[in-house]
């Protein structure tokens, strides 16, 4: 138990010195309708493009190469109880769901459904977009504005390994659903 523990502490603070992960910038949800956006890399390239669909029933987000080609899209799921929005890859298919808890006393608390792989949990403070996407207590991705003096600008990073897309729609998805309107 204590050496899983230990492991834990090792691996989330080699991802927060940047070993081994991938950092993107991203810009927090417009407030105009129908506004897109890029995703840029640290490199400064761009690596997605958020297509705000406008004037469906669903709140609808894709996210496409810099080609134009449609890698994902997270879609609202509306008459639900809890908020909750699903990414579905170039295909459609599903691939994840992302679900805000009913009852958050205390701190914001999501969860990440993947179809195939292990859920992730969210936890911190999303609405300032200061927060960790795990999974089994192991950091994956961290989301911060603390690396960038721009406004409305903030930070993903996400360790080798994982499936940049989907975390990246996940963010968009939490983005959504937190700053409404």
């Amino acid at each position: 138990m204590f050496d899983d523990r230990r492991d834990r502490r090792r691996a989330n603070r080699a991802f927060d010195h940047g070993d081994g992960v991938t950092r993107y910038r991203m810009q927090q949800k417009m407030i105009a309708v129908g506004d897109d956006y890029w995703i840029d890399n640290d490199s400064g390239e761009h690596v997605y493009r958020v297509d705000n669909k406008v004037l469906r029933a669903r709140q609808t987000f894709q996210l496409q190469d810099p080609q134009g080609h449609k890698v994902a899209t997270v879609q609202s799921r509306p008459m639900r109880i809890k908020d909750s929005m699903e990414i579905g890859d170039a295909d459609g298919h599903r691939v994840a769901l992302v679900k805000k808890a009913l009852i958050t006393p205390l701190r914001n608390r999501w969860t990440i459904h993947q179809e195939e792989g292990d859920d992730l949990s969210v936890e911190g403070n999303v609405v300032d977009h200061e927060y960790t996407i795990e999974r089994d207590g192991y950091k994956i991705a961290e989301v911060s504005k603390k690396w960038f003096r721009v406004r409305d600008t903030y930070g993903v990073a996400i360790a080798d390994g994982t499936d940049h897309t989907v975390v990246l729609a996940a963010t968009v998805a939490i983005d959504s659903m937190s700053h409404p309107g």
